[in-house]
């Protein structure tokens, strides 16, 4: 392989932004990551919300890159084709204690620079929200609150950095970072060694092992595990708003919100763990979720549940985002502290990374034939019966239905598998489709 300009390790949602920012220039770009699929681990496995930052720390670096992200999505979904419904979200106050809280959340909201949130009583809640608790005493609006689809977000990201001629190798451990009079020389995985200028920590739960491979590990990460409820469509509580709790200092709580396929979901829990694989639901951990989600949404049941699914987010110890250049070693940029609010805010760390690598001295000149536009999976069941029959004709396959519920063809799962990158699990082309 030729001398690489960057190495990003990572191919979640930051990493695979930050490819596509980087597929702007002309310069030689290589994703590497463990998984056999992009998405990383908290990038598949998440809320789908896109924040506006209003109850983040104010004067952080995370309330600065999730404020400057939230707008950035109406044009990136266009040009991306990724589903994304700006709903707005009602966090919502079901005691006194709560209910007392909610000026001072207010006025964080504007300390971080978000001022289209909107004081409700508990009738205007109701109203907004049919099916939210009787027992609402108030909330606080926030329009630009947004859901999206994270696993096309992370897929369209990364095909469209290929497109533009970045290379993905997937299922490919780094097992060390090679050091040279200071200064980044090589990336070493179980599938040999990378010559390259610069490397980009975006490894998600793995960041402090591979800043351990440089010796700049000031920090650690444990998993904190998220279980959810993936409700049915049809069922007669379904709402259009996202339903927040008041948040806590350890976790924003368990919501509700819709989909973008039409679901429910709810979740998730908050739970600290030592294990990086332990992908497992359990009993209580659901149980935890139905208990706490009916005290904004009542009829909340297990009954109308279709799945149950489990995400790890990365939590590190400090807190708070950091993303920063290596003094000690040049050539190497850790993006650690990325917790909840990175799919939101990986559109903007894209730009915020590429500004540092500038810094350090990566020139950066852009492409003539950059192409910002990516067509996703054709979505079947969204056609109308006269496109379907013309689809039909032009390939057959489009006419056998493996997946009766969502009407998923043939044709699409070959699609998945074609793409630019390719589903190469049964997994993968699920998330896909």
């Amino acid at each position: 392989m030729s001398m690489m300009d960057v190495v990003i390790i990572g191919a979640g949602a930051v990493g695979s932004a930050i490819a596509r920012e980087l597929s702007r220039y002309e310069l030689n770009v290589l994703v590497v990551d463990k998984n056999e699929d992009v998405g990383g681990n908290a990038s598949k496995s998440n809320s789908g919300i896109i924040h506006t930052g209003y109850d983040a720390t104010p004067g952080t670096l995370e309330s600065r890159l999730v404020v400057a992200a939230n707008p950035m999505y109406d044009k990136l979904v266009k040009e991306l084709d990724v589903p994304f419904i700006k709903c707005g979200a009602i966090l919502t106050a079901v005691s006194q204690e709560e209910y007392d809280l909610l000026p001072e959340l207010f006025r964080k909201s504007h300390k971080n620079g978000v001022y289209d949130v909107e004081m409700l009583t508990a009738e205007q809640a109701k109203n907004l929200e049919p099916n939210i608790s009787p027992e609402v005493k108030g909330g606080i609006y926030i329009p630009r609150e947004s859901i999206i689809d994270p696993f096309a977000l992370v897929v369209a990201y990364a095909e469209n950095a290929a497109m533009n001629g970045v290379r993905f190798m997937l299922s490919t451990k780094v097992i060390d970072i090679i050091k040279e009079d200071g200064k980044v020389t090589k990336v070493a995985t179980d599938k040999g060694e990378i010559a390259t200028r610069f490397v980009i920590n975006a490894a998600g739960l793995y960041t402090d092992e591979i800043a351990k491979m440089v010796g700049l590990c000031d920090f650690t990460v444990h998993p904190r595990k998220g279980q959810f409820y993936i409700m049915e469509k049809d069922i007669p509580y379904n709402i259009e708003k996202i339903l927040l709790p008041v948040p806590t200092k350890h976790s924003k709580g368990k919501l509700a919100s819709p989909t973008t396929h039409g679901n429910m979901l709810i979740g998730p829990t908050a739970e600290d763990l030592e294990d990086k694989e332990d992908y497992a639901v359990t009993a209580e951990g659901l149980e935890e979720i139905i208990e706490s989600v009916r005290r904004l949404l009542p009829a909340a049941s297990p009954k109308d549940t279709i799945t149950q699914y489990c995400g790890l987010r990365p939590t590190k110890t400090p807190e708070g985002y950091k993303i920063e250049a290596s003094e000690e070693v040049k050539g190497y940029i850790g993006v650690t502290g990325v917790r909840s609010t990175g799919v939101t805010a990986s559109a903007s760390i894209a730009g915020y990374v590429v500004d540092i690598l500038a810094d350090e001295g990566l020139e950066l000149k852009l492409k003539a034939n950059f192409e910002p536009y990516r067509i996703g999976i054709t979505k079947f069941n969204e056609l109308s019966w006269k496109e379907k029959d013309e689809l039909i004709k032009q390939n057959p396959l489009y006419g056998r239905v493996i997946c009766r519920c969502e009407t998923v063809t043939e044709g699409q799962i070959i699609e998945a598998i074609q793409r630019p990158i390719g589903a190469r699990s049964l997994d993968a082309i699920k998330r896909r489709l």
